[in-house]
């Protein structure tokens, strides 16, 4: 991953290599702008909260695991230490979300909740559909989404394969989704084709962790080749598409 960090910290611009207007003002507006749509200061104090929160729980990943513990039991404090994306990212994915009024917002990967509640602010006026595998992380999210007052969000609980099946075919389309969850290639590209089929022209998929294992690179490197992708931006840590119809297919290596 560090010859991956050094290559793409070697190709990548900012906005001045952006010529389209649609992608300068996304730019703009979404990465350079650090600014968030809704105050977070109590989010802020929930991960406080869980950052000391000592219950032990038993956890049942049906992902690809974490590179930082695979323990069979977590203490719901470890877990909030790598649980929610930084500000930083969390921010972008909240951006987003506002700057083009989503309001269907799908995201694989709940953990405790903390990016779903980002997500959930973000599309006031929206639904948050977040899919989880462990039951127990889940119901920790559900504390969570309770205390901070957000009835915007449907916690999903089970196989994503099952559930995305169940759940997608009860939404007309999809507006923004977030892949955060099984960062294998197969589960992955699963994911991506389902919800292609419910995207529009003014969709936009984010990508977690492009670069965390080859068959992640691998995956990256089929989104951006769909023919149904006209937009790609490589963020190192996130990957963006978007489906703009009347846009030449473009693909960009850019600063976060």
């Amino acid at each position: 991953m560090v010859a991956d960090f050094l290559k793409h910290a070697f190709k990548a611009t900012n906005e001045h290599g952006l010529h389209s207007p649609f992608l300068f003002e996304f730019y703009r507006d979404v990465i350079k702008d650090k600014s968030l749509p809704f105050d977070d200061a109590d989010i802020v104090k929930l991960r406080k909260e869980l950052l000391t929160d000592q219950r032990e729980i038993k956890i049942n990943d049906l992902g690809a695991g974490s590179k930082h513990s695979n323990k069979s039991h977590k203490k719901v404090a470890d877990i909030a230490k790598t649980a929610k994306k930084s500000k930083k990212w969390a921010g972008i994915l909240a951006r987003i979300i506002a700057k083009y009024d989503y309001k269907t917002v799908v995201e694989f990967g709940t953990s405790l909740g903390l990016t779903t509640a980002m997500l959930a602010k973000a599309t006031q006026y929206g639904k948050v559909y977040t899919f989880e595998g462990c039951a127990n992380t889940l119901t920790v999210a559900k504390e969570g989404f309770q205390t901070l007052g957000l009835n915007n969000v449907t916690p999903l609980l089970g196989d994503i394969d099952d559930s995305l099946q169940n759940c997608s075919s009860q939404l007309p389309s999809l507006d923004f989704v977030f892949f955060d969850a099984n960062h294998q290639y197969e589960p992955t590209m699963r994911y991506f084709k389902r919800c292609l089929e419910k995207s529009h022209e003014n969709s936009c998929f984010v990508f977690d962790d492009i670069y965390w294992s080859e068959g992640m690179k691998k995956a990256w490197e089929e989104i951006k080749a769909h023919p149904q992708v006209t937009i790609s931006l490589d963020f190192f840590q996130l990957g963006i598409v978007f489906f703009r119809k009347n846009q030449p297919k473009q693909s960009f290596v850019l600063r976060g």
